[in-house]
């Protein structure tokens, strides 16, 4: 077993988990379904192939630098200009740095390192309005999935610190503070 250790950092991420309609919500996190769809595009996979070998890979991740909560509103007309169509909302993190984690098969996770260092198709953070601003892949490791996020150098901004903000948990999602003196947590699913 590896675990792959990725940095999800840019101007804006958008990480769905229940959006719909005109209104198009985020998570203070990214989601594994998010993650993995990230990689699938990595490695060149199409929406309507089978995902199953990448739903068995554990994901975990630690939040580096919160964020910001953006709201933008969204105004669309028809292409012959006479129809409005209905007005949305779109939600995304400002500023947020992640480093995600993902544990399995060595073979499959050295080869998903290798899809992100040379992508089939473009990465985005959620949307595809939201481009990676540094590379994505930090390491590959032996360590198990919880202490290779533990141990990781810190990503954030310079100034940010893992004393800067309290974490909280979301969702349904187990969280844990490590090490009880800290402000960070890291999320397993």
């Amino acid at each position: 077993m590896s675990t792959l250790l990725i940095r999800l950092a840019g101007p804006m991420q958008a990480w769905g988990a229940s959006s719909r309609f005109t209104r198009r919500e985020t998570r203070r996190e990214p989601t594994k379904s998010g993650v993995l769809g990230l990689l699938a595009a990595a490695r060149g996979m199409r929406r309507t192939d089978e995902l199953e070998e990448l739903a068995q890979l554990s994901f975990g991740v630690r939040v580096d630098q919160p964020g910001s909560l953006i709201r933008d509103f969204q105004v669309a007309r028809s292409l012959d200009g006479r129809q409005s169509m209905p007005l949305s909302y779109r939600y995304y993190l400002g500023d947020a740095v992640f480093v995600a984690a993902v544990e399995g098969d060595t073979g499959l996770v050295e080869g998903l390192a290798e899809s992100l260092e040379h992508p089939t198709f473009p990465l985005y953070l959620g949307r595809r309005s939201c481009p990676p601003s540094l590379p994505l892949l930090l390491e590959v490791t032996d360590q198990p999935l919880h202490s290779a996020l533990v141990e990781y150098p810190w990503q954030a901004a310079n100034g940010i610190g893992r004393s800067s903000r309290r974490g909280s948990g979301c969702g349904s999602s187990w969280t844990e503070t490590i090490p009880a003196t800290s402000n960070w947590f890291v999320i397993i699913r």
